[in-house]
């Protein structure tokens, strides 16, 4: 039993015609019917001839979403569809792939489905089930955390069970003073170990804000405590632990601390020979994205070119690294190394279709390795005794930073209808008249505006009157002011994406904009 995400077009325009009709529609019209398509190849064919200028990238993300749509998906499994509403129905397969080229709005792609509830709250659902629904592919699957069984339970009517691995006792943590007498009470031999996500939750926070973190940082270096690896590096669910900074050494003549970075990265915290606390800056590491924390799939020095070719094609890949018996990278293999090897022996072997593969460290700064994995398509990551330990696609990349814009997207409209309907509708002389100062000569428009300033505009009951708008004034500026800080927060850099669920404030206030002011 496996569970996917089918999303209802960029701004959910299919999503009546799938609840109604009982289907989930893929876009894609432009290709006709898939269903002779049995190969990845055949599919990335139809894709490039029906879309010709789009490049290799986007023809082969195409490419998989629809593999996955016509071939992947299977009668019996289950089927999330994100609404607009921010409630969510889930469905079973109930047939395989068709195309309906006689639909009244044009040519479609099929998977029947029979929608078992559909309206979910989200708010029933834990935040990283949430956080896996986030992808801004249309089709993928959810494969992390027991998806499948806890998608079955929200069929069921029952509330999200959460991971199976979710650790209840770090819910317990919830305050540092309970931190620091877990750690206390602890031996150097069993150390208190949770995910950053947990960590964080201590302190009250989702993400890794600058003044988040130095204020962390203040409450550990108070309590004497540290932690491996550093809590300001690896993804929001890597593992860290928390162990007492000064303990006397052991027998061995060695600190908790020293033994346990042996096995993992230097200590958040390290104390320097004046006293001083060396402080860890919040970067962009290549260790943020998950992807550089998965093991990725590869075949050992020594197995034959057809074993490397036979899991490229049923995993769809486009390369494949080759690793020693230590787990370091001896090369890389591609369907364009592959392809040479073969003209200039038949009978090549894995090693003469090895190429030289790029590597980054966990620590890397990201920014560092985007030109190379534009240039390449990926680049494999390594852990700090040079063993493979990750790999970074390009849709790694897109997907990552595709997730970090959107909240800028969203914020920006909001800002830019707010403009447009005070401007149309209250004059100048008011809007001037919640600027303070000298500064209030200086506003020509509603885009000389703070954020901040439409609020103590729009409580004016003159300029709410104004707008003509039959809501509720105070959820209004109850929920202007929610956005508010939302903005605020973007402004302060956190290599944590934000959430759906986190984005759910200002997407309801941009919801409502549009429905007032449809004509923007």
């Amino acid at each position: 039993m496996r569970a996917w995400v089918v999303r209802a077009g960029e701004n959910g325009q299919r999503e009546h015609a799938a609840l109604e009709e009982g289907v989930l529609l893929a876009g894609w019209h432009e290709l006709g019917d898939l269903t002779d398509l049995t190969t990845r190849e055949d599919i990335r064919a139809a894709v490039a001839a029906a879309y010709p200028e789009e490049g290799p990238y986007t023809v082969g993300n195409w490419t998989g979403q629809l593999y996955r749509f016509v071939h992947e998906i299977q009668p019996g499994d289950f089927v999330v569809l994100p609404l607009k509403s921010w409630r969510v129905a889930v469905g079973r397969i109930r047939g395989g792939y068709e195309h309906d080229a006689r639909a009244t709005d044009g040519p479609r792609h099929i998977r029947r489905v029979e929608w078992l509830v559909k309206d979910i709250d989200r708010q029933s659902i834990q935040p990283d089930l949430l956080d896996s629904m986030g992808s801004l592919l249309t089709v993928f699957e959810l494969s992390r955390f027991a998806a499948a069984e806890r998608i079955a339970a929200l069929a069921e009517g029952k509330p999200d069970p959460g991971r199976p691995d979710a650790d209840e006792f770090a819910a317990s943590l919830t305050e540092p003073a309970k931190l620091y007498e877990e750690v206390r009470r602890r031996t150097a031999d069993e150390p208190l170990t949770l995910s950053i996500r947990d960590f964080l939750a201590v302190w009250g926070v989702q993400r890794r804000y600058p003044a988040a973190v130095e204020q962390i940082k203040n409450d550990l270096d108070q309590r004497g405590l540290v932690t491996v690896p550093p809590f300001t590096e690896g993804s929001i669910d890597s593992k860290i632990a928390v162990l007492a900074g000064g303990a006397e050494p052991d027998a061995s003549g060695t600190s908790a601390v020293t033994r346990f970075a042996d096995t993992t990265a230097a200590p958040h915290g390290a104390v320097e020979a004046d006293g001083e606390i060396e402080t860890q800056t919040v970067a962009y590491r290549v260790s943020n994205l998950e992807s550089a924390n998965r093991m990725p799939e590869f075949v050992r020095v020594g197995a034959d070119l057809k074993t490397a070719m036979t899991l490229m094609v049923l995993r769809g890949y486009s390369q494949l690294p080759v690793l020693d018996a230590d787990g370091r990278l001896r090369g890389v293999v591609s369907w364009e190394s592959i392809g040479r090897a073969h003209l200039a022996d038949p009978h090549a072997s894995l090693e003469s279709a090895m190429v030289r593969g790029q590597e980054a460290d966990r620590s890397d700064d990201l920014l560092n390795w985007i030109g190379t994995v534009q240039q390449a398509g990926f680049v494999l990551v390594r852990d700090r005794d040079h063993k493979v330990c990750g790999l970074v696609t390009a849709a790694d990349l897109t997907g990552q930073f595709g997730t970090r814009v959107r909240p800028f997207v969203l914020v920006e409209e909001i800002e830019q209808r707010l403009r447009r309907v005070v401007d149309r509708c209250i004059p100048i002389d008011r809007i001037r008249a919640v600027v303070p100062g000298r500064r209030a000569s200086r506003v020509n428009s509603a885009a000389n505006l703070t954020f901040g300033a439409y609020g103590h505009l729009l409580k004016v009951p003159e300029n709410w009157a104004a707008l003509g708008w039959a809501i509720d004034q105070q959820y209004f500026l109850t929920a202007l002011e929610e956005c508010r800080q939302f903005r605020n927060s973007l402004m302060h850099f956190s290599p944590d994406p934000v959430t759906d669920d986190q984005l759910l404030p200002a997407q309801g206030l941009l919801e409502l904009l549009r429905s007032m002011d449809p004509s923007n």
